[in-house]
């Protein structure tokens, strides 16, 4: 029986704090190239490295029984992530060898992906493949549906975005700008702020680490305040914005990377302007949007491929990088989508992987 060696990422222990690279070990196992019925056996080329996974890495976190996505982990296991791959071997008629697929795959080189687990055939629609699971995946969803489905913008409307050279918030800028918003977003260097004026056409950006008072900062930017704020950060930074918020103000809350690690304050919202102001303020996942998920495809894919739209990717190779780009999350090392890309085939068109 043909077998391969599959070298996967998994946790030594439950995580508190935040992440070092002694929290994670490079395990090896067998992996059979014979399919049982119901599997399919999937080689791993690009997968998503999310800082939502840091609180499926705790002991305890208020998010673990929210849906199927965010359960915890159990160290020593691997760690299930979306991703695109290459079919080896299948056990299922819809299924056939070396098909491009996107799903839930893991973060290793091989994933044996059971009956009933997230798994779907791709059409490239001549786009790299890290396009479809960064911009086109659900870091695209998340942006997509949090916008257009929470936030309800309307033309003119001002947008404030944090972590806006992020994943999520570098593709929320560019719904609003084409959409007809006026948008200022945040992040964490001079780079990254030049990037979103300069690239992304947001109309205006800061570095807040450069400001002492959120507060004074976004009274600057947003003189005559806020209609929407897109928050991926939450702590002080959604203080701030749900201060300088208009009448009918609404929040979109995607993520809170800010309280993951336990190291910032948590927000501390000043309640009656909330009510006073009638601002809404919805938490949301991604896979709320499915419904969506059609429509945002053919609209993104158009929108990059005629250039309004710039998928921002930033990848390491192979599966040893993992742990270290996770971790470099938190230090807001990334640009854009942060991928790891797994071993090529050379049976592959090379243009496929595009980057």
């Amino acid at each position: 029986m043909e077998e391969v060696n599959n070298n996967f990422v998994a946790i030594k222990g439950h995580i508190s704090g935040a992440p070092t690279e002694s929290d994670f070990e490079i395990k090896t196992e067998k992996v059979s190239l014979l399919a049982r019925d119901g599997e399919v056996i999937v080689q791993n080329l690009y997968v998503s490295v999310d800082p939502y996974q840091l609180n499926r890495m705790k002991n305890h976190s208020s998010s673990h029984a929210a849906i199927n996505f965010a359960v915890p982990i159990t160290p020593g296991h691997a760690i299930d992530t979306y991703g695109a791959g290459r079919v080896l071997a299948s056990g299922r008629p819809d299924f056939v060898k070396d098909e491009l697929v996107v799903g839930l795959l893991s973060w290793g080189e091989y994933t044996v992906v059971e009956q009933g687990r997230l798994l779907n055939k791709l059409d490239p629609m001549g786009l790299p493949l890290s396009h479809h699971v960064g911009a086109l995946g659900f870091s695209g969803l998340a942006a997509y549906g949090g916008f257009f489905e929470v936030c309800k913008p309307k033309k003119g409307e001002s947008v404030f975005v944090s972590s806006a050279s992020g994943s999520v918030g570098s593709l929320v800028g560019q719904y609003a700008k084409l959409f007809g918003c006026h948008v200022v977003g945040c992040a964490g260097t001079q780079e990254k702020v030049d990037l979103l004026k300069k690239k992304l056409g947001f109309d205006d950006a800061f570095n807040y680490k450069d400001e002492t008072n959120l507060n004074s900062a976004l009274k600057r930017y947003f003189p005559k305040g806020i209609d929407i704020y897109f928050d991926n950060v939450g702590g002080e930074m959604l203080e701030a914005a749900v201060a300088n918020m208009n009448k009918f103000g609404r929040v979109a809350v995607c993520g809170a990377i800010s309280e993951y690690t336990g190291g910032g304050r948590k927000a501390n919202l000043e309640m009656l302007h909330v009510v006073y102001n009638r601002i809404t303020i919805q938490g949301f996942l991604a896979a709320d949007y499915l419904k969506c998920y059609a429509d945002f495809i053919s609209i993104t894919a158009q929108h990059i491929h005629t250039g309004k739209m710039k998928a921002l990717c930033d990848i390491s190779h192979g599966v040893e990088s993992v742990p270290r780009a996770f971790i470099g999350i938190f230090r807001g090392d990334n640009i854009g989508k942060r991928l790891c890309r797994l071993q090529m085939s050379e049976r592959l068109d090379q243009t496929l992987y595009m980057v």
